[in-house]
Parts: structure tokens; C-alpha cells; sequence
């Protein structure tokens, strides 16, 4: 029920939005035509530019002031009666001082200059909003459904619910989250992943709806469907991130009733002494902090929309401010600085064995077995062009190995102490302790009751990850943790080969937890990162919990408070440069904004700066602030660049 609440919330606030952009198209509509007013009136009076007057000047001055300040007047009335301070009295109190010394055109002029200011900060708002909800327009709105017996009809998309099995054709969005029943095709997923690289898809494969299907027609068996799906996730957690704050925000909104009334008072204090009305309205016009306004929610929109272009979904932005501060990294070991899969890497057969024959039969009594180390066999077998021969009597003892019938002898596949409680003896293969020390995996392949050799397995890092430890201690990340529940010989060597500070060895979740809470108390600022799918513990317990590969996974979204929807390693100092690059920005609006307003003030109670001058300025200071938080939009797009010349 909560959750078809939260959906009813998400329909309602996309109509809300809707209904904005058309009332914002309204009044841009009003302040153009206000502008026209202007303009004619100008005109009509050129001729009295020294001193002159004409009536139809004044009567289209007046009427532009009225046009254009009645909006903000009657908007900043209302929100006294409610008891809410909006920077809007400000504006409102210039532009009746403006009307009542019957100052129309700096009325019209302040007013026009203010609602174009309001208009961008909406328009900005608006298009943030409108990119996330380009997110649903992703996934059509028809799906091809697949009757039995193979015939087709197009149905709506949120009439599709999990088991259904739907075609996908060359150039389609995919309508649902699934996995491939049949068919072979590159997919394009770089809405979800982030990845400009197509993906490869066979059967088995999981799909993502939104994604674009590029090449063959691939069945699917619908899995989530609606906002269940992961793209579904991710726009609603975008849109939730839109509405944090960060601390410095929150402070902000603390002290802001404080501005108004201290602005009014030195706006009263320069026309006590100096008995000039204009001096006072240039203070009130110049006053009205927009640049402020707009300086941090701008720099946040841009970040949060460049790190969504490159599949890191963060959900509140106070963790992407925490990320530039971070000064230690943890890591877990399997499937996030590993790429999770075992390879074969040395046979060692028994003196008479061929290589090909020890690995032909520990491939086919491992064929029936869906371990990693079975699948690691299968491939090398494959690439090797070997034909495996049938396997009967197949039997597997979970944690010890498998047994199975090839070419009428009994195969054991395992552990040496799986091979010593089935009596096998293995003192006639060479001794695998040196290559174990390595980081090998081992298992000894026995024929007959009689070890044939053995094969040494590992799991093998990921090509960037050097890479990416690398930058982050170039970063100032001081310390590099690896974590890992494996033997100390395969840590040792992974962590050897990322230039970790260190690493532990046989950790259960308890004791990364432990650790966690320990580098913490060294007075780190600690990040974790995991797969969010065994790592839920230590991601909650570090002050930043980041899942990789997180993409399907509703455990690694929900787990960690900030999700990469990639595993590519590349993304964490990526963010950690992005969060500072966001605060930097930040930092220099509001100090632009702040210097701003304390020249023009200064400037307004010494008549050098008048009230249509200081419109036109505070439309341009709040233009800066915008344009200096859009130079984060494109930020990141050297990795795009590297993908696509990867692909070349």
C-alpha cells in the first residue's frame, strides 16, 4: 500500500511539474508583453530625453508597472499574511516606493529585470526536472507480448508483470527489466550504466528497460516491470536527491529571516540621513539576494545530472559534498576490485598426462556444476577447441568438489582434502604450495582413484583498478584498505597489485564491520566500497557507503548512499574530484553573490548606482552564478571520451 502511495506521490508531482512549466510559459509571455510596454514608452517620450514629459509615455510607463510589479507585489503579500519571509518584499517595497513617487519606468524596469531573474531560477529548476522525467520517456509506451505458440500483440506497458515473455526488435527501447530467453544482440545501456560501449547479449543475460536494443530481435522474459525496474529506481531516487540539502543550504534557510529585516533597516537608515527615495530603492532592488538563491541549488542540479550521465546514482547531496572530504577507502575484494570470476591459469598434469587430457576431464565432470571454478573450466576448455566427452553419475558435494563418470572411470574433481577423504592420494603431482602462496586456487583432478594433476585457478583484478588507486592516493586519500573473506596468499597479491596502504584476510562480515569502525576511530573519514549485496553492514557503518555494479541489484541500490550503476573503478575518483569541483563552485557563488550585494549596497546609498541600473545588474550577477554552475554539467566527459576510443 505505502508503495502505491509513493507511486500516486511520483504521478502527482510529474503533473505538478507540468502544470509549472505551463504557468512559467504565462508569465514569461507577461514580462515580454511588460517589455513591450517599456520600450513604447521610451519611445514615446524620446522627444523630452532632457527633462521633458509626455502624457502617453507616462500612461504606457504606468501601465508596464503595473503589469509587470503586480505579480510580485500581490505574491509578496501573500507570503506576509502566511508568515513565510520571501526575498519577493524587497523587490515589492522598491517597486511601490518606485510607483508612489511616480517613478513608473524604474518601477517597470526593476519589475521586468526581477521577474526575468525569478523566470531563469524556475526555468533552471524546471529543466533539472524535466531531464529526470526524460528518464521515463525511455521506456516506451507498447510492449510486443508473446502469445503461445509464438504469435505477437502489442499491449501497454504497464500491463506487463513479471513472467511475461516479450520481442524486442533492432532499435527498440526495452519495455521491462528481464533476462534473455532467446536471441543474440548488442544493447546500448549507457542510461543505466553509464557505459557508452554497447553490451553483448545472449541468453541468460540480464536486460534493462529503457536501454536500447541495437542489433538482433531478442526474446525476453520480463522480470520487473513499471517502477519496479531499475530505471523506475533511479528516477525516483533522482527525484528524491533534488529535494535534500547540503549543510551550508540548510544554513542558509536558518538565517534567512534574519536578511529582510536587516536589509530594510539599512535601507531606512541611508533615507533617514539622506532624504533620497532612490537611494533607498536601489538598496532594495540591489538587496534581493537571488544570486544567493541560486548559487548552491544550481551547482548541485549540474553535479547530480553529470554524475547521472555516468551511472552514479547519488541520493542525497549531502553525500556528494561528504565524498571530497573522504580519507580512507575501503575496499571489498570479490566482484569489486576483482572482476568476481575465477580463470584458469596453470595445469599442472601428473607425469604421463597430457595438459589436454587433465583439462578435457575436469571440464567434463564439472559440466553439470554451476560453481564459478566449473565455469572457468568450460571457457578455457572452449577456447582450447576441446570436445569434451559425456558425463554420467554426476554428484557434487558442496564446498568439497564433484564426482562423475568420464569415459567409464570415476573422475574426482576438489580440494586435496576432498581427494584424501575419497582415499586419493596426491604426493605423485608436484607440490602446489609454492604457486598457492601466488594467490592460486587449486584443484587436483583424480582418474581411478589415482591423481591425473592439478589446475590453479584465479581471480583475476580489474584492468583499471591500479588506475584508480592510483589517482586516489593522488587525491590525498591516505589510506587504501582491501578487505576480503579469501586466504591470505590471494589477498596479498591482489593488494600487492593495487598498491593498497593493507589489507585483511579471512574476514567474515562481523570483522569488516570492526574494521570499519576502527579506521573510523583513527579519525578517517571513511568511504566503503562494496557490492552491496554481502557488504550491507560495513556499507551502512562507513560514512560513505558506495555499491559497485549496482545495476539490477535492489540490495546494492539500497544499501549504500551512493550506487554506481557501473563496476568500472574509474567512477570513485571521478566522484571524489567531482564533489570538489561542486563545492569549489559553490564556494565562488557565494562569495560573488555575497560581494555583490555589499558593493551594490554601498554603491546605492552613495547614489552612484541607480535603481534601473541595479535591475539590470542583479539580472546579470544571477546570470554569472548560473552559467558558472553550468560548467559542471559537462564535467566528467573525459571518460565518455575514453570508452568511445576504446570501442574505435
Amino acid at each position: 500500500m505505502a508503495h502505491e502511495h509513493l507511486h500516486f506521490k511520483e504521478d502527482i508531482a510529474l503533473e505538478h511539474t507540468h502544470g509549472k512549466q505551463v504557468r512559467v510559459s504565462i508569465a514569461l509571455l507577461g514580462t515580454l508583453a511588460g517589455g513591450m510596454l517599456l520600450i513604447s514608452s521610451g519611445l514615446a517620450g524620446s522627444k523630452f530625453l532632457y527633462g521633458g514629459d509626455s502624457f502617453q509615455a507616462r500612461s504606457l510607463a504606468m501601465l508596464a508597472a503595473i503589469l509587470l510589479g503586480g505579480p510580485i507585489v500581490w505574491h509578496a503579500l501573500k507570503s506576509f499574511i502566511r508568515g513565510r519571509m520571501h526575498m519577493d518584499e524587497l523587490v515589492a517595497l522598491a517597486i511601490g516606493a518606485a510607483f508612489a513617487t511616480k517613478n513608473y519606468t524604474a518601477a517597470g524596469v526593476v519589475a521586468f529585470f526581477m521577474l526575468l531573474s525569478e523566470l531563469m531560477e524556475s526555468r533552471t529548476a524546471l529543466g533539472a526536472r524535466a531531464s529526470i522525467e526524460s528518464l521515463i520517456q525511455l521506456t516506451p509506451t507498447t510492449a510486443n507480448l508473446l502469445r503461445p505458440g509464438g504469435a505477437e500483440q502489442e499491449v501497454k506497458v504497464s500491463s506487463l508483470k513479471a513472467g511475461d515473455s516479450i520481442r524486442v526488435r533492432p532499435g527498440d527501447n526495452i519495455p521491462a527489466d528481464g533476462e534473455v530467453a532467446d536471441g543474440l544482440s548488442s544493447v546500448n545501456e549507457a542510461t543505466i550504466t553509464g557505459e557508452s560501449l554497447p553490451v553483448d547479449k545472449v541468453p541468460g543475460m540480464q536486460v534493462f528497460a529503457g536501454t536500447n536494443n541495437l542489433t538482433g530481435v531478442l526474446d525476453i522474459t520480463v522480470t520487473k516491470a513499471g517502477r519496479d525496474t531499475t530505471l523506475g529506481k533511479v528516477q525516483s531516487l533522482i527525484m528524491q536527491a533534488e529535494q535534500t540539502k547540503i549543510p551550508i543550504m540548510r544554513i542558509i534557510d536558518r538565517y534567512v529571516k534574519w536578511y529582510t529585516p536587516t536589509i530594510l533597516m539599512v535601507a531606512g537608515i541611508v533615507l533617514f540621513f539622506t532624504r533620497d527615495v532612490d537611494r533607498a530603492i536601489t538598496i532594495l532592488v540591489i538587496s534581493c539576494p537571488c544570486a544567493l538563491i541560486l548559487a548552491t541549488p544550481t551547482a548541485m542540479v549540474a553535479a547530480i545530472s553529470a554524475s547521472a550521465r555516468l551511472g552514479i546514482l547519488i541520493k542525497n547531496v549531502a553525500d556528494l559534498e561528504a565524498a571530497g572530504k573522504i580519507t580512507a577507502m575501503i575496499f571489498d575484494k570479490t566482484g569489486t576490485v576483482t572482476t568476481g570470476r575465477l580463470y584458469v591459469t596453470k595445469l599442472t598434469p601428473a607425469e604421463g598426462v597430457e595438459p589436454a587430457e587433465l583439462l578435457a576431464e575436469a571440464a567434463a565432470a564439472e559440466k553439470m556444476s554451476k560453481h564459478p571454478a566449473a565455469r572457468a573450466l568450460q571457457e578455457v576448455a572452449k577456447e582450447a577447441n576441446l570436445t569434451l566427452p559425456e558425463a554420467r553419475d554426476f554428484q557434487e558435494t558442496p564446498g568439497k568438489g564433484v564426482t562423475a563418470t568420464v569415459n567409464s572411470a570415476r573422475i574426482l574433481v576438489g580440494r586435496d582434502t576432498f581427494l584424501a577423504e575419497n582415499d586419493v592420494r596426491v604426493a605423485n603431482v608436484p607440490d602446489p604450495k609454492l604457486h598457492e602462496e601466488q594467490g592460486f586456487s587449486t584443484l587436483y583432478v583424480a582418474r581411478a582413484s589415482v591423481c591425473i594433476g592439478w589446475i590453479g585457478l584465479q581471480d583475476k583484478t580489474r584492468p583499471e583498478a591500479q588506475q584508480a588507486v592510483s589517482e586516489l592516493h593522488d587525491l590525498g586519500v591516505k589510506r587504501v584498505t582491501m578487505l576480503t573473506g579469501d586466504r591470505t596468499e590471494v589477498a596479498n597479491r591482489v593488494a600487492a597489485e593495487l598498491a593498497c596502504t593493507d589489507y585483511k584476510a579471512n574476514c567474515l562480515p562481523q570483522d569488516k564491520l570492526a574494521i570499519v569502525e576502527k579506521i573510523k576511530d583513527d579519525g578517517h573519514t571513511v568511504v566503503v566500497v562494496g557490492d552491496g549485496i554481502n557488504d550491507a553492514p560495513a556499507l551502512a557503518a562507513g560514512d560513505l557507503g558506495i555499491a559497485m555494479g549496482a545495476a539490477g541489484s535492489d540490495v546494492a541500490i539500497n544499501s549504500a548512499s551512493i550506487a554506481l550503476m557501473s563496476s568500472d573503478l574509474k567512477r570513485l575518483p571521478f566522484l571524489v574530484r567531482l564533489s570538489r569541483k561542486t563545492t569549489g563552485v559553490i564556494r565562488w557563488n557565494l562569495g560573488f553573490g555575497i560581494i555583490f550585494i555589499i558593493l551594490g549596497v554601498a554603491a546605492g546609498a552613495a547614489a552612484w548606482l541607480p535603481a534601473v541600473y541595479a535591475a539590470f545588474l542583479h539580472f546579470a550577477g544571477s546570470l554569472i552564478v548560473v552559467f558558472n554552475s553550468a560548467r559542471l554539467v559537462r564535467f566528467g566527459e573525459e571518460l565518455d571520451h575514453e570508452h568511445t576510443a576504446l570501442g574505435a
